[in-house]
């Protein structure tokens, strides 16, 4: 495999130009491998594969595991995505089949076991390098390395670059039109003050914004999510956050589907392990909270549809419960109360997970029987924290004195 860095020198042409000038020299000499682009500011790495000069992949910069799955729900809507089914389809690939990275293999695997369409992973393919240049249009201070490689995956197709370039400028145009960055739509939408945001706004606009900014999810997650126009959710989030009454926070990266190769010498048997339960509709928190203490060592049950919540967790009984305040047709404060008059959870620890940390919604959380209040997005090493610090006392508790 050789390798070879280079700067790209500052206002060098415009985005496409440089684009799509190193693609045309790559399939003038049929390269095999790996165009690597480095924001040397960040080193944040952009990865594009090629094979016999052709782009057939890109992958990289800011959430590319979210960028991922997002893609794979836009596109595949009836697709269930279960983290312990892609290890186990990962688990099938060998070094050559990796080459163009996880994403690519499991797309390719997909097609071939007619889970999805190869018009579906065109789609996906296309619509991923549209958001990785998209991301890059917006990056000053580049270089980029290539690295050759022998031995390919068999390509799903061969992209068409130039036409991806085009429609990534034109929709670079339009956010221009509404004063939206690119970096905006990463980011995660959050109401830091929820009583001054409901005094001066209509409670239909608030219930609106409440529903959009109840979930760990970036505006393209939700636009995705919502099927609403992109560019409409951002321009009509911006009187709100000129007047602070809504701000964007960064959200970390979606874990990535590794496969792990069997459990570690002398862990603690799985039925040894505390089973620690989220109740959310969101599959981003749920898959978050899923890799986070599977990792940990925890035992772990995702619960997307609230209605169901409390016939799940009196079958498995959790020694902890992570609860979602706003659900769809559900309320997390009532799913507490009445986890509270059963028995069995009469003192399991409650922790609410909410977009909203005001005064008044951790009161209610208490009042309605919560053992704590988390708010999102998601800090891994508090949600750790947590756990440790309410199934130690819980312990100590159930100890005889």
């Amino acid at each position: 495999m050789n390798s070879q860095t280079t700067s790209v020198p500052p206002n060098d042409d415009s985005f496409s130009s440089r684009i799509l000038h190193s693609i045309s020299l790559l399939r003038e000499v049929q390269f095999n491998g790996q165009l690597l682009w480095i924001d040397r500011s960040r080193q944040q790495p952009w990865s594009f594969y090629f094979a016999k000069g052709y782009l057939c992949y890109a992958t990289g910069g800011t959430h590319p595991v979210r960028r991922w799955f997002r893609t794979i729900a836009h596109c595949c809507p009836s697709i269930k995505i279960n983290f312990a089914e892609l290890q186990q389809d990962l688990s099938k690939a060998d070094s050559i089949a990796l080459a163009f990275g996880w994403e690519y293999f499991l797309l390719s695997f997909w097609v071939k076991q007619q889970k999805i369409t190869h018009q579906q992973a065109t789609q996906i393919i296309q619509l991923v390098l549209s958001d990785v240049l998209l991301q890059l249009s917006e990056t000053q201070d580049l270089s980029y390395k290539v690295k050759q490689l022998s031995a390919l995956p068999k390509p799903l197709l061969y992209l068409d670059e130039k036409q991806v370039v085009l429609n990534v400028e034109q929709f670079r145009q339009k956010l221009r039109n509404y004063s939206i960055s690119v970096s905006f739509l990463n980011q995660c939408p959050v109401i830091k003050h929820p009583e001054h945001l409901q005094a001066r706004v209509s409670a239909n606009a608030y219930q609106a914004l409440l529903q959009l900014v109840s979930e760990e999810k970036t505006l393209l997650d939700l636009a995705v999510q919502s099927k609403v126009n992109l560019i409409r959710m951002a321009s009509t989030l911006l009187p709100y956050l000129q007047a602070k009454l809504v701000e964007l926070v960064d959200v970390p990266d979606l874990p990535q589907p590794v496969h792990s190769n069997g459990a570690k010498k002398g862990a603690v048997p799985a039925h040894a392990r505390p089973l620690i339960a989220c109740i959310d509709d969101s599959t981003i928190v749920c898959w978050t909270m899923e890799n986070l203490l599977t990792a940990a060592g925890y035992q772990f049950i995702g619960i997307t549809d609230g209605f169901r919540a409390i016939t799940t967790l009196l079958q498995h009984k959790p020694d902890l419960i992570f609860l979602d305040v706003f659900m769809p047709g559900a309320n997390g404060y009532e799913i507490c109360k009445n986890l509270r008059k059963a028995p069995s959870f009469r003192h399991t620890p409650i922790i609410f997970l909410t977009g909203l940390d005001g005064i008044v919604d951790q009161v209610r959380a208490k009042l309605s029987g919560a053992s704590d209040f988390l708010s999102k997005p998601i800090d891994s090493e508090k949600v750790l924290s947590v756990i440790s610090l309410h199934l130690s006392q819980e312990k100590v508790t159930s100890e005889p004195g």
